[in-house]
């Protein structure tokens, strides 16, 4: 769902909530009636909290700009697998 806001000559902006992409241009004023025009606005992106904004960002970068790593991210609290000699021979990155 999407919020779209329109303006009216007598009661100003009135926003309506409905599916993207199917929002009419001009919707009559809940209050009095009058035909109004839908209003050009900035998206409403920044209003998400910190953790989320941050992933959104980060796959952003990532899309243009790569992380360049040299080997594989340990996880905490796991030890290293122990050597197989069998995967010696096997080709490395």
């Amino acid at each position: 769902m999407a919020t779209y806001t329109y303006r009216c000559a007598v009661d100003g902006p009135v926003d309506l909530r409905v599916p993207i992409g199917t929002a009419p241009v001009t919707i009559a004023c809940p209050t009095c009636g009058v035909l109004s025009p839908r209003m050009i606005t900035a998206p409403m992106l920044g209003l998400a909290d910190r953790g989320r904004m941050a992933v959104i960002d980060r796959s952003e970068r990532s899309r243009t700009e790569p992380d360049v790593v040299s080997s594989l991210p340990r996880r905490p609290g796991r030890p290293a697998a122990p050597f197989d000699p069998r995967t010696r021979t096997l080709p490395r990155p």
